[in-house]
């Protein structure tokens, strides 16, 4: 059985993930940020410490290729500085500026916007999420098949 695009589970989520980002962006724009860009910022917020590149890619879901110019382009516009790590001088760490932190506070409505904008209530929101987070865990916690490998 052939399903079209609006059958599939995963169009539903491709679909999800396109107007939640086309929703961010006139949010975006006053601050000077792109979504990605706006993700790490979160992260760093949220970290106790200056993390590791490869922490933040975790985080957020950026392969290095990625998230090494997005770092740059912060760093170009002042919102952080990368530097190597003083015991691994493999590692960057990046650190916010005070710019970067005061972007936090531009940033604060953000969610309650978004929030506003997606027409649930918080408990609904943190539903979802959450269902949407565990299926994405059961999704890569699958053995890939036969022609994946």
């Amino acid at each position: 059985m052939t399903l079209t695009p609006s059958d599939m589970l995963c169009f539903a989520l491709y679909s999800a993930t396109q107007a939640m980002q086309k929703a961010y962006r006139p949010l975006l724009e006053p601050l000077g940020l792109t979504y990605p860009q706006y993700l790490v910022l979160c992260a760093l917020w949220r970290s106790p410490a200056p993390p590791a590149v490869s922490a933040i890619g975790r985080e957020v879901g950026l392969e290095s290729s990625t998230l090494t110019p997005l770092l740059k382009r912060l760093e170009t516009t002042g919102l952080v500085e990368r530097r190597r790590d003083g015991r691994d001088e493999r590692q960057v760490r990046i650190h916010l500026t005070a710019a970067g932190r005061e972007m936090e506070d531009r940033a604060a409505a953000l969610p309650g916007c978004i929030a506003e904008r997606c027409g649930m209530d918080l408990p609904r929101l943190e539903a979802l999420r959450d269902e949407v987070t565990a299926l994405a865990a059961r999704l890569r916690a699958a053995p890939p098949e036969e022609n994946d490998r």
